[in-house]
């Protein structure tokens, strides 16, 4: 399953702070559609993100009856990314 949103990139203070941007609700939805036969636990799904020109491996976390993705460091950096950014994300879904 592939699919392409937006999103703008929000900061997560908890006590692992993180940087994420949350799948649309349509998108959450098509994901919880498949995720019984792909999640490796507690609804978190394996997938492969692109940015711009970079490409990587993470998983998708439930959270608030939607997905979110987490933006890394060193991805952040290879974009030129920060907190507030909209950034236009491809998502492969393996199933």
């Amino acid at each position: 399953m592939d699919m392409e949103f937006s999103g703008k990139i929000w900061f997560w203070r908890g006590p692992s702070p993180f940087y994420f941007v949350t799948v649309p609700a349509e998108q959450s939805r098509d994901l919880k559609v498949i995720s019984n036969s792909i999640t490796y636990g507690w609804g978190v799904l394996p997938v492969q993100v692109q940015i711009g020109q970079t490409i990587w491996t993470t998983s998708l976390f439930p959270k608030d009856d939607l997905y979110i993705v987490p933006i890394r460091a060193n991805i952040r950096k290879a974009e030129g990314l920060d907190e507030g950014d909209e950034v236009t994300i491809q998502l492969h879904v393996e199933m």
